[in-house]
């Protein structure tokens, strides 16, 4: 289709969808119907587009948020993410060995499974020298989980009848990506978005010493990716929590963020198209899939028994 190949309509179709709808599930129904039905000619757009609009809406997510409350939260969460990673990490290796999935491309979905998806694979991949065909087998598997994610994790913890709090925590140890733990949590509630969000972005921080060992064992002269929107989202929280009387009008940059996460969520579902289907191999697929579901049940399992505790 012809209207496909022009920018003009991946754009307007997103702002539209920012503006009329108020489900990031939604949106990524839209753009994942579009791509695998019609395709998507323009995937290098659409992906960046992507990955820069969910850094904003991040940084925008600060202003709803009082720095005091995320210091607090990231700093009781450090140790049941620095467990969650490792436990993904030591059962990634085993899963791969499991279903013989090639050593660098289990890496990189234990390692998108772990930290944070796609940024975690780009940083990793330039750690470990990966090639371009491992990183697309593991950046297309761990893409098709978010999207099952975000459809899936918000009608569980409602079956479960799981509170904000436990959903938030629960959502930012199990799925992968920044945008689907957003993009869920934002589903389920207010307190689920801002436990879930600050959660998840401690767990990203790990991209930098993990990164870093990985450089190291391989001998890489590559440098670990740092993720600066997160010090943008830390920025917006200061600002909103030095200038109180300004509370409205930080209220209103907070609901432009969740705005904004609809239309990043299309973008993210446009990524999805058939090729990026067919990269995907048996084994690496029921690695990924195995991995994921096992973390998800041991991480609901501890937040049930009471384990995992927020002083906020």
């Amino acid at each position: 289709m012809l209207i496909l190949q022009s920018p003009f309509f991946w754009v307007i179709l997103g702002i539209f969808l920012s503006l009329v709808s108020h489900s990031p599930a939604f949106a990524l129904c839209v753009g994942s119907i579009i791509a695998l039905t019609c395709g998507n000619p323009l995937k290098q757009l659409t992906g960046k587009l992507a990955k820069y609009l969910l850094q904003i809406a991040v940084i925008l997510f600060g202003f709803g948020l009082h720095l005091r409350v995320i210091l607090k939260v990231g700093y009781t969460s450090l140790g049941i993410t620095f467990l969650s990673i490792t436990t993904t990490m030591l059962l990634g290796w085993l899963f791969g060995k499991l279903y013989k999935v090639e050593r660098d491309t289990s890496f990189l979905i234990s390692s998108g499974t772990a930290i944070c998806g796609g940024s975690a694979i780009a940083a990793m991949s330039s750690a470990i020298g990966a090639s371009q065909g491992q990183t697309a087998v593991a950046m297309a598997v761990v893409f098709l989980l978010n999207g099952v994610a975000l459809l899936v994790f918000p009608y569980a913890g409602h079956l479960m009848n799981l509170s904000q709090t436990d959903f938030g925590i629960w959502a930012a140890l199990a799925i992968h990506d920044t945008s689907s733990v957003v993009g869920a949590s934002a589903i389920y509630g207010a307190q689920a978005l801002a436990i879930g969000t600050t959660i998840k972005l401690t767990r990203a921080l790990w991209i930098l010493p993990l990164s870093f060992i990985a450089t190291k064992l391989n001998r890489s002269k590559n440098k670990a990716t740092i993720p600066w929107f997160l010090f943008g989202f830390l920025l917006a929280a200061l600002v909103r929590s030095l200038l109180p009387y300004m509370e409205e009008s930080w209220n209103i940059l907070a609901i432009c963020g969740k705005k904004l996460m609809v239309g990043t969520l299309f973008f993210v579902g446009a990524g999805l198209t058939r090729e990026e289907l067919h990269k995907i191999g048996k084994g690496a697929l029921l690695k990924a899939v195995t991995l994921w579901v096992t973390i998800s049940i041991l991480s609901l399992t501890i937040i049930k028994m009471g384990f995992v505790h927020l002083n906020i």
